[in-house]
C-alpha cells in the first residue's frame, strides 16, 4: 500500500504514526524490499532547502518520517488527523521490542568509538532476545575503498535486516541513499541521537516538552556550543517558509521524487 506524503517545503512527509510506521518496516522486512527511511524534523527539511541534490534523497526514501512536533502540526493542517510523532528513538524501541517475537535481526552502524556496541549491549538488556549481528564505527570522513570492504563483508556475513545508522543530518541519509545498493541489507534507518540517547549518553527531553514541540530548546541548552548555530537560523527560516507556503506567496513542488 502506497503511503501519502504531506508537502512540507517541498519535502514530502509520510503520513505516519508510529504504529503505521512499524507495519510498514515489518512489511518491508517479511518481503524483503529495500528502502532507507528519513527521520526527518525541521533541521532536515531546511538542509533540503539550498540543496536539491539532498532534498532528492529525502523524496526517494521508503519513509520520510514526521520527526518533530512541526512536521506533524503540517500534516494535520492538510487533514491528516491520524498523523503523529514518529521520533526516532521512539521508532527503534518499537521495532526491537516487535523484533524479539518476529527474528528481525540488527546492526549498527555509526556514533563515536564505542557508542554503537554500548547500544547494543543496553538494547539487548531491555530486549533479551533482540538479535543484534554487528556493529561498525566509521571515521569522520567518507570511508575509503579497505573501509567500504570491510563494512561489506561484515554486513555479508552478519545477514542482518535493519541497519541503523547514528551519524548526523545530512550526513546519514547520504550515506543511506548511496550504500543500500551496495549492502546486503533490507532496511537502512537513519535516526542520529537516538544512539546517544539508548546508550545512556545524552539524556532525553521529558515527554512533555517533547509534545508541546520545544524538544530543541532542550537539546540547546544541553549542547549549546553544537547546536546554536543550527536552531537560531533554521527555526525561524522554517517559520517563515511555511508563512510563504500556506499563504500561496511561495510554491513548493516535490521535486526529485522518483527520480
Amino acid at each position: 500500500m502506497e503511503i501519502k506524503r504531506v508537502n512540507v517545503l517541498g519535502v514530502g512527509l509520510s503520513v505516519l504514526n508510529l504504529p503505521s510506521a512499524l507495519t510498514a518496516m515489518a512489511d518491508a522486512v517479511r518481503a524483503r524490499r529495500k528502502g532507507y527511511i528519513c527521520v526527518t524534523g525541521v533541521h532536515g527539511v531546511m538542509e533540503a532547502q539550498d540543496n536539491p541534490a539532498f532534498k532528492t534523497i529525502l523524496n526517494n526514501a521508503f519513509l520520510c518520517t514526521p520527526d518533530g512536533m512541526p512536521m506533524v502540526w503540517m500534516g494535520k493542517l492538510h487533514g491528516h488527523k491520524e498523523m503523529s510523532r514518529v521520533y526516532g528513538p521512539d521508532l527503534m524501541l518499537d521495532v526491537c521490542a516487535w523484533s524479539e517475537a518476529s527474528g528481525c535481526r540488527h546492526f549498527f552502524y555509526g556514533g563515536a568509538p564505542g557508542v554503537a556496541e554500548l547500544l547494543a549491549q543496553k538494547l539487548r538488556a531491555k530486549f533479551p532476545q533482540l538479535a543484534v549481528v554487528g556493529c561498525f564505527t566509521p571515521p569522520f570522513r567518507p570511508l575509503n575503498d579497505l573501509e567500504e570492504k570491510t563494512l561489506q563483508e561484515q554486513v555479508r556475513a552478519a545477514r542482518p535486516d535493519i541497519l541503523w545508522v547514528g551519524l548526523s543530518t545530512p550526513k546519514q541519509e547520504k550515506f543511506m541513499a548511496e550504500y543500500l545498493p551496495k549492502l546486503d541489507v533490507t532496511l537502512m534507518v537513519g535516526v542520529g541521537a537516538a544512539f546517544d540517547f539508548h546508550a545512556g549518553l545524552v539524556s532525553q527531553a521529558p515527554r512533555w516538552i517533547q509534545r508541546s514541540g520545544m524538544e530543541w530548546f532542550y537539546r540547546l541548552c544541553c549542547e549549546p556550543r553544537r547546536l546554536w548555530k543550527r536552531y537560531l537560523r533554521n527555526n525561524p527560516l522554517f517559520i517563515l517558509g511555511v508563512f510563504g507556503q500556506l499563504t500561496g506567496l511561495k510554491r513548493h513542488p516535490l521535486a526529485g521524487e522518483g527520480d
